[in-house]
């Protein structure tokens, strides 16, 4: 039976508003009012409180532990400590904490903010979730996590290290202290600065591994990963002094990479069982066990791509790619590769090998999607719908050919060049996408000097209006 069912919404109710007044009169809120009305609210805080304590003492025991285990925010759970003895004594039964980050910006006396944690995490006995956003030192992490590290499953941390360069020898303390963390199945880090490895053991039960805003070099990295053969998901976002990346995890299946800095680092993945993965900010990729990947999404927006390297993509079922520019050879390889995606998204302004940059060759219509038989959602921007649209692009269409799953396309058009044969392509898609059920058409930044973007545009419009039902234009 839900526990809804014994928990009444008045208790609930009564509950809330006893804390918000008893809040707002601690707050001095009222001071400005008469003391006969103070009194007034005073009474009528003390009547309902009474009244809501009643009614939770009532209470089953079971009902009482499931609503703190629903109550995350240290503040709010030191508050409960004042609700009742019940309360106070089902503070051992917590399983998850959060300290937002300015929980002790108003912290005037002599306690630290490290010694107040560590006297409410003392009264937890098998806390499985810790979230600290607050300022903290590695002496206090060493004193939590002795308390707490035991049954701890879920640790996050925002280590606040990449502001004082000067701070590498506290980040490296504080990361050395996690392997107190011995049962931990999934660590989320912010703002850490890896310039040595740090001493960890091997992490069997780890399985998540996050980290956000890091600088760290390449065999730093490597050393953690060592560290944590089993992981399963694995997200480096803002990760900054990074070149070669190796990776080598046999349990992987989810990873998103975003390496910051001029997109120039390579990239190899050894990870057999991959299902996801997400890269930014690399020019050269290799990933050759590739049997299980279903998403792939591939972006660089400083640097250019100059090569990726996959293995068969008889699984892939969504591919991203994007950037300023990517030679023709990486492009070509992977949409090749890709014979069995339904979800094709393409937004990559030029091609080239070197600094010049070229626009895209032709592309023959018919055996793109011939070669792409699966394909139900197609998102084009510019460069690529330009190649689509070359002269001889359509020469090969003949009868029976159709596009058997396309459903919906989304088409980007920054040029009125070639607005004739934009249209034919764009009426040959209407003509042999038999499911087509959405098309729309963005128009971005068109610009020239002359009347032919106007006379383009009202084609568009003309083209849309004879088949309104599919067809939108941004």
């Amino acid at each position: 039976m839900r526990f809804s069912t014994y928990f009444p919404t008045s208790i609930d109710t009564h509950f809330k508003l006893v804390h918000h007044l008893h809040g707002l009169i601690a707050d001095g809120v009222f001071n400005g009012h008469s003391s006969k009305r103070r009194k007034h609210f005073e009474h009528f805080d003390q009547l309902q409180q009474n009244q809501s304590l009643r009614e939770m003492d009532s209470l089953p025991e079971a009902i009482v532990q499931y609503i703190l285990s629903n109550i995350t925010n240290a503040k709010d759970i030191a508050s409960c400590n004042c609700v009742s003895n019940r309360f106070k004594d089902s503070m051992p039964y917590i399983k998850s904490i959060y300290f937002p980050r300015s929980i002790f910006d108003n912290l005037t006396h002599t306690q630290t903010p490290d010694h107040i944690v560590t006297q409410i995490l003392s009264s937890i006995s098998h806390l499985e979730n810790l979230i600290v956003y607050c300022p903290f030192t590695s002496t206090g992490l060493t004193s939590w996590l002795s308390l707490v590290g035991p049954t701890l499953k879920n640790l996050e941390l925002r280590m606040d290290n990449l502001v004082d360069q000067n701070s590498s020898n506290d980040s490296l303390s504080k990361l050395e202290c996690l392997q107190a963390a011995r049962n931990l199945e999934s660590l989320k880090l912010w703002g850490v600065l890896m310039l040595r490895s740090p001493k960890w053991d091997v992490c069997q039960k780890l399985k998540n591994l996050e980290i956000v805003g890091a600088k760290l070099e390449d065999s730093v990295l490597v050393e953690a990963l060592r560290a944590t053969p089993n992981l399963t998901q694995l997200v480096l976002l803002g990760c900054e002094g990074l070149r070669t990346v190796w990776i080598e995890l046999l349990e992987l299946k989810d990873c998103k990479l975003d390496f910051y800095g001029l997109g120039s680092c390579s990239l190899t993945l050894k990870a057999p069982k991959i299902e996801n993965l997400e890269v930014q900010g690399c020019s050269w990729i290799r990933v050759r066990e590739t049997n299980c990947l279903k998403t792939l999404s591939i972006a660089n927006n400083a640097g250019r791509v100059y090569m990726v390297e996959f293995s068969k993509l008889t699984a892939l079922e969504s591919l991203s790619i994007r950037g300023v520019q990517w030679c023709w050879d990486a492009i070509s390889k992977i949409v090749q590769l890709a014979t069995e995606v339904k979800h094709l998204y393409m937004k990559i302004e030029f091609t080239g090998d070197f600094e010049a940059l070229l626009p895209f060759p032709e592309i023959d219509f018919v055996e793109f999607f011939k070669s792409h038989p699966k394909l139900k959602s197609f998102d084009v921007h510019g460069a690529m719908f330009a190649a689509l649209c070359q002269k001889n692009s359509l020469k090969n269409v003949d009868s029976s050919f159709v596009i058997p799953c396309l459903e919906e396309v989304v088409i980007t058009v920054r040029s009125p060049l070639n607005a004739e044969q934009k249209m034919s392509t764009l009426e040959s898609l209407v003509m042999f996408a038999k499911k087509l059920k959405k098309m729309k058409i963005k128009i971005l930044q068109m610009k020239s000097g002359h009347s032919s973007a106007d006379d383009f545009f009202e084609e568009i419009c003309r083209f849309r209006y004879m088949n309104h039902k599919i067809i939108s234009i941004e």
